[in-house]
């Protein structure tokens, strides 16, 4: 027992760890807190907060069900005694612990209102029955139960979308001792009785005697309807542009309210403030900067709600505190029109948008600079699955720009990238999205609408040019040739693929001769001058993952699966039926104690 009365003053002489970065409520109501943060030994540590005094519950969904869930189970007995332990969800009703234990224990502690679990694991473990941490959305859930006796599947449970690889927290930015706030909103606008609506009206920007940065904005949405407003963005209008009064609808039959096409902010459905890094922000009062721009809210009033007003709309902060940099957006993926199609019951449909950037420097008026991409935002609508950017020099595969296989129509937001990515004029952007309707019957047409479909990759770069986008979409004639039907131009060719019968080999053919067919590359610059490429797409080559990290029985005073004698109860199953739910932990042994201790004396000694 005299090694026990030790112990703690090894913990104790640990250093502290790093504050952890990020966080975020888990549930509606505020019950779980989470706090993460990873480092550069591809470690993700967390720390999960819960009101209660019972066990609570943490892990990944493989996209939001239960059925393959990686869970661990933690909390503090009366007696302070602990436990904690690594499970995995088999099916609805079954939970087993898993042999693998790839979870290291921090601490459990609990007071008088709440349970907190601190604990780490490798971002990609050995484990087949572990998820791993990626670039991609990550689904959670989280749960917990009024006492000891742990019964998951009958315990409050949440699930929640969040992308846990960010790069750079709200505190690492620096804010400018001066600053300015301006809102870019629509008034009192009545939402009309329709599933889809795009409302535009053009509004001036702020009137500065020089030169500010815009570098801070966030959505304003009207309380109400934040469940009906689906995106918002600003586009920048050219100064030369005739623009028209009012608000009326964005791709409707007045052409001028689709004007302006080059994005300056954007916000969707999940999205939060952003701030731009410290050394690139919005220029905003020189001859060049626009003076004008088009606000466009898409509005999904999917249950026809009457009577909806709405004042949403996005505020900017701007300050005369220069950054040294321009912030540019460029917009690629597919062109948004119906030769963009999506076959009806496919469990996975792959559509390609090229963006061929040989002619930047022409449109541009004068040579590019390299485009210094520091962040990205992602969007498709409801059947999106995936999203992949890569980047191609003279026919040869760079790397990947960003991507996110798990792509949640819910959780759109703009994502720093890692380190600064660099494309060079003449570089080729290949935008890949991953589609999935199994639930429909009819084609899924490219179009503004939320159940037609788009694919977009908007990437933010300095210093800023004048091209705002840059997207592709396929040959649809030679589509419709292949899927043999007879059509002599682009109208009829999309008529004519609504009479395919469509089934698996129906569903590949079409896949493959999408992405056989020449691409027409439509580049846009500010001032609305438009000019066509064609291309081919690309195979997109996946890089090699690191090697994953194996530290099942991994044994510290730090990292012990500290555990005790419990047993986890099936919801209607007495102590001595048979129960696929039921799991005991193991106590941690004074032997294993002692083996800590010696570990930890032997290191030490070093």
């Amino acid at each position: 027992m005299l090694f026990l009365l030790f112990l703690p003053c090894f913990c104790s002489g640990q250093p502290a760890p790093p504050p952890l970065r990020f966080s975020v409520f888990l549930d509606p109501s505020n019950m779980a807190y989470l706090r993460w943060d990873h480092d550069e030994q591809e470690m993700m540590s967390f720390e999960l907060q819960v009101r209660t005094t019972g066990w609570v519950a943490f892990g990944f969904s493989p996209h939001g069900e239960l059925p393959g869930s990686d869970i661990v189970i933690g909390g503090v007995f009366p007696n302070g005694s602990i436990y904690f332990s690594d499970y995995y969800v088999v099916d609805e009703e079954t939970l087993e612990e898993d042999d693998s234990q790839d979870y290291q224990l921090l601490s459990v502690t609990e007071n008088e209102t709440s349970t907190t679990m601190l604990f780490k694991q490798h971002l990609w473990t050995c484990d087949p029955k572990d998820l791993d941490i990626t670039m991609d959305t990550a689904r959670l859930v989280t749960a917990f139960g009024p006492d000891d006796t742990v019964q998951f599947f009958k315990g409050q449970r949440f699930s929640k979308s969040l992308f846990l690889m960010r790069y750079r927290a709200p505190s690492d930015s620096t804010g400018p001792k001066t600053f300015f706030t301006y809102d870019l909103r629509l008034d009192n606008f009545a939402v009309p009785v329709e599933e889809t609506k795009y409302a535009c009206t053009f509004i001036p920007l702020p009137m500065v005697k020089q030169k500010h940065h815009i570098y801070k904005f966030e959505p304003v949405i009207t309380p109400h309807n934040i469940s009906l407003v689906h995106h918002i963005l600003v586009y920048a209008c050219g100064n030369a542009s005739v623009l028209p009064t009012g608000i009326d609808n964005c791709y409707g039959a007045n052409p001028d309210f689709s004007l302006c096409s080059q994005v300056l902010v954007g916000w969707a459905v999940g999205g939060e403030t952003y701030q731009f890094p410290d050394e690139a922000a919005i220029s905003i009062g020189t001859p060049w900067d626009p003076q004008y721009i088009r606000l466009e809210i898409h509005y999904s009033n999917f249950d026809l709600l009457p009577g909806l007003i709405d004042s949403s709309g996005v505020r900017i902060y701007y300050t005369p505190e220069l950054r040294k940099y321009d912030v540019g957006v460029l917009q690629t993926g597919i062109f948004t029109f119906p030769v963009h199609f999506i076959p009806p019951g496919a469990e996975s449909y792959r559509s390609y948008g090229l963006c061929n950037s040989s002619q930047f420097d022409e449109m541009n008026g004068m040579l590019v600079p390299d485009l210094h991409v520091f962040a990205y935002l992602l969007h498709t609508h409801l059947s999106g699955r995936g999203v992949k950017a890569a980047q191609y020099w003279n026919g040869e595969q760079l790397g990947i720009i960003c991507e996110d296989s798990k792509y949640d129509f819910r959780l759109q937001e703009i994502r720093d990238m890692k380190e600064i990515l660099i494309i060079k004029p003449g570089d080729e952007i290949l935008v890949e999205c991953n589609f999935q309707t199994l639930d429909r019957s009819g084609i899924t047409f490219g179009g503004p609408s939320t159940m037609n479909e788009m694919c977009l990759a908007f990437l933010f770069y300095y210093p800023r040019n004048n091209i705002s986008s840059c997207m592709g979409y396929p040959d649809v004639l030679y589509i419709a040739h292949v899927l043999k039907q007879e059509a002599s131009d682009a109208v009829e060719a999309v008529m004519a693929i609504d009479f395919v019968d469509w089934d698996n080999e129906t569903v590949k053919i079409a896949e493959k001769a999408a992405k056989e067919a020449e691409q027409v590359v439509m580049i846009k610059t500010i001032n609305e001058l438009q000019r066509n490429e064609t291309g081919l797409i690309r195979d997109i080559s996946i890089p090699e993952r690191a090697a994953c990290h194996n530290i099942s029985g991994y044994l510290s005073v730090s990292g012990l699966r500290a555990t005790a004698n419990l047993r986890l109860t099936a919801a209607g199953t007495s102590e001595s039926s048979t129960t696929k739910e039921t799991a005991s932990l193991p106590l941690l042994s004074l032997t294993q104690l002692v083996f800590a201790w010696l570990v930890l004396a032997s290191e030490y000694g070093k």
